[in-house]
């Protein structure tokens, strides 16, 4: 019913995002970690949108990608997973992250996600693999990387190199930009200064 919103970023918090388009404000739970650091109150963000009919309400739940919100769906059609569920899971791992862990049957890595004991990701594990396909799963992570290093490379050269900094010293370039990108003033700091102040996000 609603592909995607794109409007102004109203307000955040850790379960929820409100934009207003066109003079209303729609209130959208996303993952916990989906925006973090991405983008400020009064920019214009785009989030590609599920909507979720019960019979007392209707809810908005919002990805920054494509790949996110299909990766979702494919949680929802897991037995005894729900919108809350999926979401939970998305705020532990990446969708890369995710099709991986199933992928390698990695049972303690999907059992991090809250609410999830071994037993929920065993079952998790059993109903995707046929569902995904190793070499899509590299090629959608190709993907979403190259998406990512244009992004650090739009923000400016400062935050590319300590972004490249960070992936250096082993984090992963999710991980990395998100941190830069927390940093208040990052596109106007010298790259040493945003690095030692990266670094402490990633704490």
């Amino acid at each position: 019913m609603i592909g995607y919103i794109k409007g102004i970023l109203e307000d955040a918090d850790e379960q929820c995002i409100t934009v207003d388009h066109q003079g209303i404000g729609y209130r959208i739970f996303v993952p916990g970690t989906a925006f973090a650091g991405s983008i400020s109150v009064g920019e214009e963000i785009k989030v590609y949108t599920y909507l979720h009919v019960k019979e007392d309400a209707l809810q908005l739940y919002g990805f920054p990608s494509k790949d996110e919100l299909k990766v979702f769906k494919l949680l929802l059609g897991v037995n005894g997973i729900g919108p809350k569920a999926g979401l939970g899971i998305l705020s532990a791992l990446s969708a890369d992250e995710l099709r991986f862990a199933v992928l390698a049957d990695d049972v303690a890595a999907l059992s991090k996600a809250p609410g999830i004991g071994k037993k929920t990701a065993q079952k998790l594990i059993l109903e995707l693999k046929d569902k995904l396909d190793l070499e899509d799963a590299f090629e959608q992570k190709m993907a979403n990387q190259a998406g990512k290093y244009q992004e650090t490379q739009a923000a400016g050269d400062g935050i590319h190199e300590a972004v490249q900094a960070l992936v250096a010293l082993g984090y992963g370039n999710a991980d990395a930009l998100r941190a830069v990108k927390k940093v208040e003033g990052a596109a106007d700091m010298e790259v040493e200064d945003l690095l030692k102040a990266a670094l402490k996000k990633m704490i």
